[in-house]
């Protein structure tokens, strides 16, 4: 369904991704652990196509090489609305909501490219069943959410899109471990009614516990990757890479 392969990201000279290869077949709930700096948010953002803007505190545009195929066409070369109409979402790190809007219509932004308005609405339901709290908070400035209900309503944005491929960036930073269960355990349903999910996480005990395959992610590299057994049998892979 995904595949990545020999991804260079260079950002104001420096290399952020060296020949990432990665690959995600349609229906697998696929982790990327690694440290902050190890390339893990910059590899969604070349995926979803938004590494063509100049990020603050950097001199110039990202430079990026390789190929990003899904379901058999190349995308990396595509603008980020193209690549969100094929079906890649990106629910960003840190949440980022629409703040000046209610949380109906941060939802109402996220289903922005479609037209099937039935569809719409059914999903707005399916969302509110799995983020009850959404429903309550509907007519509320978004700015003025929890950390924690922000992070429901940055996942339930993404899936009023329709995804086929879900990236999810560190969906546990800054939760207390009640809200961080709630927020995996949702995840979860949302990839056992049959959406892929490819979720970067810093927290590797959350990925072990969640994905069924998981890359490891270091100095900008793939330094390894298997299922939770196969990386758990490996002592140096556990205590250099998963800290475990």
């Amino acid at each position: 369904m995904f595949e990545v392969t020999d991804l260079t990201v260079h950002y104001d000279g420096a290399m952020a991704l060296n020949c990432v290869n990665l690959k995600v077949e349609e229906g697998e709930f696929v982790g990327v652990v690694g440290p902050n700096g190890s390339g893990k948010t910059t590899l969604l953002r070349a995926v979803s196509g938004v590494l063509t803007e100049v990020e603050p505190g950097k001199k110039e545009r990202p430079s990026l090489s390789g190929t990003i195929m899904f379901d058999k066409k190349r995308i990396e070369k595509l603008d980020p609305w193209q690549i969100a109409k094929m079906g890649i979402i990106h629910c960003p790190e840190r949440r980022r909501p629409f703040a000046e809007m209610s949380t109906l219509e941060n939802l109402q932004m996220g289903a922005y490219l479609r037209k099937d308005k039935e569809g719409i609405k059914k999903d707005l339901e399916r969302v509110y069943e799995l983020f009850p709290v959404l429903k309550e908070r509907k007519n509320q400035m978004s700015k003025t959410l929890s950390g924690g209900e922000q992070q429901m309503l940055a996942i339930a944005r993404a899936l009023m899109s329709k995804p086929k491929l879900l990236l999810i960036d560190e969906p546990s930073l800054g939760l207390a471990p009640i809200l961080k269960e709630t927020v995996l355990k949702c995840i979860r349903e949302i990839w056992l009614s049959g959406v892929t999910i490819l979720l970067v996480e810093q927290d590797v005990a959350i990925t072990l516990a969640t994905a069924q395959r998981i890359y490891v992610l270091a100095h900008g590299r793939i330094a390894t990757q298997g299922t939770k057994e196969e990386l758990m049998k490996n002592r140096d892979v556990r205590e250099i890479y998963l800290g475990l």
